[in-house]
């Protein structure tokens, strides 16, 4: 049984009435899709509310709250701006965070001019966060699911994924490449990880990249993690351009292979167990990456 709240809009009007009233007026309206983590609302025409939707993504909140300010004027690319942070209510458990409002449409489903340039303005990006000031920033860990942490946290539900598997995969060509992404560490010192960068998350306005989202998984530490969208969203000339575009050693691109590997398994298997009818385009997604290495 799943612990996530189902998070409504007349809840949302309820908190804002409650503890914002001078916002009280405004509509409320769900955003689809709203996130797994956090649920959004759009709040007025200028503004997002984002609301832990279980107790294990609580502590996500507080952290963008701190850090999106110190990072914005870092980076090449918009990001959230806070506006104001809710507290616990009885209406609510946890505490949320209202921002100013991005526009543009997530890459998973926006029409993108050019993918190679997308490509290109993704590693500008991963660019110059990995060039951010790291000094007070939280070290990789459970609050971002490990995300800029040790792979090998994963090595266990990894290997059974794997063993799972074996009837429709080649289990050994998968644990070598597992094998591969845990023999090395990130050995320089550690650098701003997103932790979540994927095409729901990536905003595009006019066929271009033009801002990103969601940095509850956020941390300092080994940027492997976030370059896993190079097996998961990019393809031919945009993931040959995204590669070449970062200058990140073999050993972190073999461990960026590991991070795609490991939640590709964990998801196939879940899939497979619960009948997806997803399950054929995850199971390419696997074959992709078991084949095609950076």
């Amino acid at each position: 049984m799943s612990d996530r709240l189902d998070i409504s809009e007349p809840l949302v009007r309820a908190l804002i009435a409650e503890q914002f009233p001078h916002w009280a007026a405004l509509p409320v309206r769900k955003v689809v899709p709203g996130g797994w983590d956090n649920q959004t609302f759009r709040l007025g025409e200028t503004m997002s509310v984002r609301l832990p939707s279980a107790q294990r993504y609580a502590a996500q909140g507080a952290k963008e709250q701190r850090i999106l300010p110190v990072l914005a004027p870092q980076l090449s690319l918009p990001i959230p701006t806070p506006l104001a942070r809710g507290q616990p209510s009885s209406h609510y458990p946890f505490p949320f965070g209202v921002y100013g409002w991005i526009a543009g449409e997530p890459a998973m489903t926006a029409a993108i001019t050019e993918m190679a340039g997308f490509a290109d303005n993704l590693a500008g990006f991963l660019q110059s966060l990995h060039r951010a000031e790291t000094a007070g920033g939280p070290v990789a860990g459970p609050h971002s699911f490990h995300r800029g942490g040790d792979l090998d946290i994963y090595s266990a539900e990894t290997v059974a994924a794997i063993a799972e598997l074996s009837d429709e995969i080649d289990g050994d060509g998968a644990t070598a490449i597992w094998d591969e992404a845990l023999s090395s560490r990130w050995e320089r010192p550690p650098v701003w990880v997103h932790g979540d960068i994927a095409p729901g998350n990536l905003l595009v306005a006019d066929g271009e990249l033009v801002a990103v989202i969601d940095f509850g998984t956020s941390a300092i530490g080994d940027p492997a993690c976030d370059l896993v969208i190079a097996w998961t969203f990019l393809d031919g000339e945009a993931r040959t351009r995204f590669h070449t575009a970062l200058p990140l050693d073999a050993a972190t691109w073999q461990r960026a292979r590991g991070w795609a590997l490991w939640k590709a398994l964990v998801t196939t298997v879940d899939m497979r167990r619960n009948g997806s009818p997803a399950l054929n385009d995850q199971r390419r997604l696997l074959t992709l990456i078991l084949d095609v290495a950076l």
